[in-house]
């Protein structure tokens, strides 16, 4: 009887796992040396409960002793909150087409690795809109901190588009002022 169970609990695993939402290969290569520096501003993104509260969100990226890596902050409850980061290392996954990342963070004074995956569905020199390959987690961002509502729109439009069915919430933008 326990067989029977465990191979009917492992059949309807499988059945979940092939109807679970995939994210549609990038629409276009990215430009590593642009498109992973600088800052982008975290516009709309998928509710998660360690992200309540965060607002005002940005990633910045860099190239550390020849890695990348980024640093993503938020500030609490208000743009002018108190500021929080987390920094990660991050690893292409398909170079030349480099629209596709392994980001590892540590967390708790270093002691917890974090990982995840995301790739850049879609973007151009001014935006872009990046999942987790499931499609659970979403993040929009613009490289202006207060961007246009017309270009707010157009992005969460194309990311239903793109299959993602869930929640999308947008926190208070940064203080600062284009």
């Amino acid at each position: 009887m326990k067989a029977a169970a465990a191979a009917l609990l492992a059949m309807t695993s499988l059945a979940f796992a092939a109807d679970a939402p995939k994210a549609p290969e990038p629409a276009k290569p990215v430009d590593a040396a642009s498109f992973f520096s600088g800052r982008w501003y975290e516009i709309g993104r998928t509710p998660k409960s360690f992200n309540a509260g965060c607002v005002a969100g940005y990633t910045d990226y860099m190239t550390r002793n020849g890695a990348l890596s980024e640093r993503d902050g938020c500030h609490d409850k208000t743009p002018d909150g108190k500021g929080e980061t987390l920094d990660g290392q991050m690893k292409i996954l398909n170079p030349g087409q480099n629209s596709k990342v392994h980001a590892t963070y540590r967390a708790m004074f270093g002691l917890v690795p974090i990982s995840r995956d995301y790739w850049v569905l879609d973007h151009t020199e001014a935006w872009a809109i990046m999942a987790s390959p499931d499609m659970t987690d979403v993040s929009l961002y613009t490289r202006e901190p207060r961007p246009a509502q017309a270009l707010v729109e157009k992005m969460t439009k194309q990311i239903k588009d793109l299959g993602y069915a869930g929640q999308l919430e947008f926190p208070a933008p940064s203080a600062v002022k284009p």
